[in-house]
C-alpha cells in the first residue's frame, strides 16, 4: 500500500484526497494539522501533500528532506522566500509545486505558453480569475501560474510584466504587460480565463471547474507519479508528459 501524507488534511483539499485516496483500495492517507508534528507524519509516508499555509512550508519541506520523501506543494499565497526554499529542497527530493492540481489547468498552462509564444508582443494578455466567497489570496495561485506561462511565452517574468490592480486614472496599457483581475463570490469552485487581445479581434483561453474533486484526482495521480521521480523541481505538465 502507498502510503500518502497529507499536510492541511482539515482543509478542503486535505479532506477532498483523503475522500478520493479512500476510494482507491490500493492507497492509505493520513494527516497532520497545525499543532501536530509534520516530522512524524513524513517518516510514516511514501509521498507529502502540502495543501496547509505559506506559513508551514518551512517546516513541512524539512520534514520531507529529513526523511528524504517526495512532496507535492499545492499552498497557494508563496512569495519568493517560499519559492527559494523550494528551490532549496528541490536539490535533494523531488518536489512539485503549482498553483492548481487539475490535469486540464496544467494543459491550459501549456496552451498559454504556445499562444503568447506565437501571438507576439502586438497582443495584450489579461487573466480574469472567480473563486468562492471564502478564499483569501488574489490573485490565485492558478492565475499566477498562468500569468508564468504567458510571459514566458513573450520571453519575460512575470515579476516584470504582472499588473495586479487598476483603479483611478491608470493612463493607457502599457505593452508587453499581463493584466489581472479578481472576482470573489458565492461558492464559485474556480474559473480562470486567459484573454489575448489584438486589433480586430480576440482569443480566450479559458478553464472553469465545477467540481473541486477534479483537483484532488490530480493531486493524487501527482502525488504517485513523483514518488519515482529523482531530486529536482516539478510541475504538473510533467505529470502529463508535457
Amino acid at each position: 500500500m502507498t502510503r500518502i501524507g497529507i499536510y492541511g488534511s482539515h482543509g478542503r483539499m486535505g479532506r477532498a484526497i483523503a475522500a478520493v485516496v479512500g476510494e482507491m483500495g490500493t492507497v492509505t492517507a493520513s494527516g497532520a494539522d497545525a499543532g501536530d508534528d509534520p516530522v512524524a507524519l513524513a517518516r510514516d509516508s511514501d509521498v507529502l501533500v502540502d495543501f496547509s499555509a505559506p506559513g508551514a512550508l518551512e517546516a513541512h519541506l524539512d520534514a520531507a528532506r529529513a526523511h528524504r520523501r517526495p512532496i507535492l506543494v499545492g499552498t497557494t499565497g508563496l512569495n519568493a522566500q517560499h519559492h527559494a526554499l523550494i528551490d532549496a529542497a528541490a536539490g535533494e527530493i523531488a518536489v512539485l509545486q503549482t498553483g492548481n492540481t487539475s490535469l486540464g489547468v496544467a494543459l491550459l498552462s501549456r496552451l498559454v505558453a504556445e499562444a503568447a509564444a506565437r501571438l507576439g508582443p502586438d497582443w495584450d494578455i489579461e487573466i480574469v480569475e472567480a473563486h468562492h466567497r471564502e478564499k483569501r489570496d488574489a490573485p490565485s495561485g492558478t492565475a499566477l501560474m498562468l500569468g508564468e506561462a504567458a510571459a514566458r511565452g513573450i520571453g519575460s517574468t512575470l515579476a516584470e510584466t504582472a499588473v495586479t490592480g487598476r483603479a483611478g486614472l491608470t493612463g493607457a496599457r502599457t505593452p508587453g504587460t499581463i493584466g489581472f483581475a479578481s472576482m470573489r463570490g458565492g461558492t464559485i469552485v474556480g474559473d480562470h480565463v486567459v484573454l489575448f487581445a489584438g486589433n480586430g479581434e480576440r482569443i480566450e483561453l479559458a478553464h472553469r471547474a465545477d467540481d473541486r474533486a477534479i483537483f484532488a484526482q490530480g493531486a493524487v495521480r501527482a502525488a504517485l507519479w513523483l514518488i519515482d521521480q529523482p531530486p529536482g523541481r516539478f510541475a504538473m505538465d510533467a505529470v502529463l508528459g508535457l
